[in-house]
């Protein structure tokens, strides 16, 4: 899958803040307790997080044997489906992956290789939302901005 970033950017905005992909969605099944490694699979070890507010926390895990990275936001009380969402993008490379829903407990599992490059990722539970530019490379400094609607 390919992405442009500004078209990524603009996208994820538009999805996040009108909420129309969502809809049409089908609810995730609670899984109280969740946890990054249980969503994404057990050799994805957890490298990186952000709060979503008090709501619950993006994880950004990685596998060291395939490269590849794997995000999920997961919400702290699960409940009753909500819009929720998960994405991570690889500016190097142009890739990316998403998922965007209505769901009771986690959005995710977004998968994309990454291995040697930073990532940008995020993710949104209700009106809050998380992202994180330039993330766990060498390069760049990590930017990370929380904000609602």
């Amino acid at each position: 899958m390919r992405f442009n970033r500004s078209v990524l950017t603009g996208a994820a905005l538009a999805a996040l803040s009108v909420g129309a992909t969502t809809a049409l969605a089908a609810p995730a099944s609670a899984a109280p307790n969740t946890t990054p490694q249980k969503v994404c699979g057990s050799s994805y070890k957890t490298v990186n997080s952000a709060p979503v507010g008090s709501l619950g926390t993006v994880y950004l895990t990685y596998n060291s044997s395939n490269g590849e990275n794997c995000v999920a936001t997961i919400r702290k009380n699960p409940g009753t489906a909500v819009d929720m969402s998960t994405w991570i993008y690889v500016p190097d490379t142009d890739e990316g992956a998403e998922d965007y829903g209505r769901y009771t407990s986690y959005a995710g599992p977004a998968y994309v290789y990454g291995k040697a490059h930073c990532v940008d990722w995020g993710g949104h539970i209700n009106n809050v939302y998380v992202q994180i530019t330039g993330s766990n490379c060498q390069a760049l400094k990590e930017h990370r901005a929380t904000f609602t609607r």
